[in-house]
C-alpha cells in the first residue's frame, strides 16, 4: 500500500470533487483526489465516438443562472450551443398526440389546461416562501414535509391528464415515484433553481444549452490540470480522523491529510467506514436520502429528421417506455440524436427486460411519435444509471417525508475534519452540474478557512 501525505484529500472525481481539488491546487495547496471509477466525471459521462461525435450519457444541459459551470467553461475555453427548440413539442395523453409550442399543450381540454396553469402558479408561490439555506425553517415546513408529492398532486390536480403529466414531469426529476418524495424537498429543489418554470422548462430554463463537446469537454481538462493528484479505480474504504488530521484509505493507497472533502452521492458516502462514527444526524441522513432509477438512451440517426417534419424532438408520454424525449444532437446536427429518458418505476420495469426487448419497446414508441424513420436508427446506446455501483442510482438523491425537517441541517455541516460536497448539498441549483460545482467551491473554501490559512477567493 502506497502512502501519500498532502494538505487535503478529496473523495470522488465528479464535478464537485474535481472543482474542490482544482481550486485547492490553484491556491497552492497539495491535494490527493481518490475516485472509485476508472474515469473522472461522476454522474456525467461523455462518450467520444470514432467519427469524433459525442454522446452525453449522464448530465448534459446548462441554463441561465448557472454561473459557476459557465465560469468553468470560460476558464477552459469551452463554448456552448443552444438546445434545439424550433418546431412543435408533443405530449401523448390517453393515446392522443398533442403537438404544441410553449409550455402547455393548448389542444388539451380547457379544464386540463386551466388546471395545469393553476398548479404552476401555486408551485411558484410556494417556492418563493422557501429559505434556500435552511428550507426546514420555512413557515410551512412541517406541513409540507409531512406529505409526499403524490399527496399534494392528488389534492391539487383535479384533471387526470393534468395530474399524470405533472406527476411524470416533477417526480421524474427525482427518478422515483411521487409517493417517495417529500413535498418540502420538491419545493426546496425547485426554488434552488428559480422555480417550476426553470426546472421543467427548456428554452431559457434548465435545458437551455449544452457545452460544445459535451460535459467531458469541461471535466476532462479539469482532470488533466490536477492529473498528478488524481487516482482512479480507488474506492475509499475508510476515513479515520484524529486531532491532527485524517487518514483516507483505499485498497492501494493510504492518504494522510489535514482535512477530507467527501464529494460522492449520499448513498455511496454511507458505504465508507468512518472512525470515529459520524454524528448521529449525518449518519441517519446517509440512510434516509436515497437515489432512484433512471435510464438514459441515445438513439442515433444520420440526421435529425424530425426537424424537417416540424418537430423539436421534445415529447412526453406518461408511463411509456420512452417517457421523455429531447433532441440531443451535437452542435453540428450530425448525427441526429434523440435522447430518451425513463425514470422511477418505469425505469425499474424496463430494467427487468432484456436489451433486445427494451430496444423494441423504445423504438415502437419513437416510431408512433416521429414516424417510420424512427424505426431504423444507426446506433442505440443505453446508460442505466440505476445499476451504476458508484452512483447509487439516479442523478439526484431525494428526501422522503420527514427527512429535511429532522436531518436537513446536516447536509452541509462539517463533521470534525470531514467536509461534504455534492450537488445535493448546494442551496443554489441543487440537482444540476452547476450545483455540484458550487458545492466543490464551497467545500474548498471551508477547509482552508477552518485551518486558518489564506482563504480562497469567493465565487462571484
Amino acid at each position: 500500500m502506497a502512502d501519500i501525505e498532502v494538505d487535503y484529500c478529496v473523495v470522488g472525481a465528479g464535478f464537485a470533487g474535481l472543482t474542490a481539488a482544482l481550486r485547492l491546487k490553484q491556491a497552492g495547496h497539495s491535494v490527493a483526489i481518490l475516485e472509485a471509477r476508472d474515469r473522472p466525471g461522476g454522474r456525467t459521462y461523455t462518450e467520444v465516438r470514432k467519427d469524433g461525435s459525442w454522446i452525453d450519457r449522464g448530465g448534459a444541459w446548462i441554463g441561465p443562472g448557472q454561473d459557476r459551470i459557465y465560469a468553468l467553461m470560460d476558464e477552459f475555453g469551452v463554448n456552448s450551443y443552444k438546445q434545439y427548440t424550433d418546431g412543435e413539442a408533443m405530449m401523448v395523453v390517453d393515446g392522443k398526440q398533442h403537438r404544441y409550442k410553449g409550455t402547455i399543450p393548448l389542444t388539451m381540454s380547457p379544464w386540463a389546461v386551466a388546471n395545469l396553469g393553476a398548479v404552476f402558479v401555486e408551485l411558484g408561490e410556494m417556492c418563493r416562501t422557501i429559505p434556500l439555506e435552511t428550507p426546514w425553517k420555512a413557515r410551512k415546513a412541517a406541513k409540507w414535509d409531512a406529505i409526499s408529492l403524490a399527496k399534494w398532486l392528488g389534492d391539487n390536480t383535479l384533471s387526470k391528464p393534468a395530474h399524470d403529466l405533472l406527476e411524470t414531469a416533477i417526480a421524474g426529476c427525482y427518478t422515483s415515484a411521487a409517493s417517495e418524495v417529500s413535498m418540502l424537498f420538491v419545493l426546496y429543489q425547485m426554488a434552488s433553481g428559480g422555480g417550476p418554470s426553470f426546472v421543467l422548462g427548456v428554452k431559457d430554463a434548465a435545458e437551455d444549452a449544452r457545452p460544445v463537446g459535451g460535459m467531458g469537454a469541461v471535466y476532462r481538462p479539469m482532470a488533466a490540470e490536477i492529473s498528478d493528484a488524481l487516482h482512479l479505480s480507488q474506492p475509499v474504504r475508510d476515513i479515520a480522523q484524529d486531532s491532527d488530521g485524517v487518514s483516507v484509505r483505499s485498497a492501494d493507497l493510504a492518504v494522510r491529510a489535514r482535512r477530507a472533502i467527501v464529494a460522492v452521492p449520499l448513498a455511496i458516502a454511507s458505504q465508507i467506514v468512518y472512525e470515529p462514527l459520524l454524528p448521529m444526524d449525518r449518519s441517519f441522513l446517509h440512510q434516509r436520502m436515497p437515489s432512484g432509477a433512471v435510464m438514459k438512451i441515445a438513439v442515433l440517426y444520420d440526421g435529425p429528421f424530425w426537424r424537417a417534419d416540424g418537430l423539436s424532438g421534445q415529447s412526453a408520454a406518461p408511463d411509456s417506455p420512452a417517457t421523455i424525449t429531447i433532441d440531443a444532437s451535437t452542435d453540428t446536427g450530425r448525427p441526429g440524436v434523440l435522447c430518451v429518458i425513463v425514470e422511477g418505476p418505469i425505469a425499474r420495469k424496463l430494467g427487468t427486460l432484456s436489451e433486445a426487448e427494451r430496444r423494441k419497446a423504445v423504438l415502437a414508441e419513437l416510431t408512433a411519435r416521429f414516424g417510420a424513420k424512427a424505426a431504423s436508427p444507426v446506433d442505440y446506446i443505453e446508460q442505466n444509471w440505476s445499476v451504476e455501483r458508484y452512483s447509487g442510482g439516479g442523478m439526484l438523491s431525494h428526501a422522503p417525508t420527514g427527512v429535511l425537517t429532522q436531518f436537513g441541517h446536516a447536509l452541509r455541516e462539517p463533521c470534525g475534519r470531514i467536509h461534504w460536497a455534492g450537488t445535493e448539498s448546494s442551496s443554489v441549483m441543487c440537482g444540476w452540474v452547476d450545483g455540484a460545482v458550487r458545492s466543490g467551491e464551497r467545500a474548498a473554501r471551508e477547509v482552508t478557512e477552518h485551518d486558518g490559512v489564506v482563504s480562497l477567493a469567493r465565487a462571484q
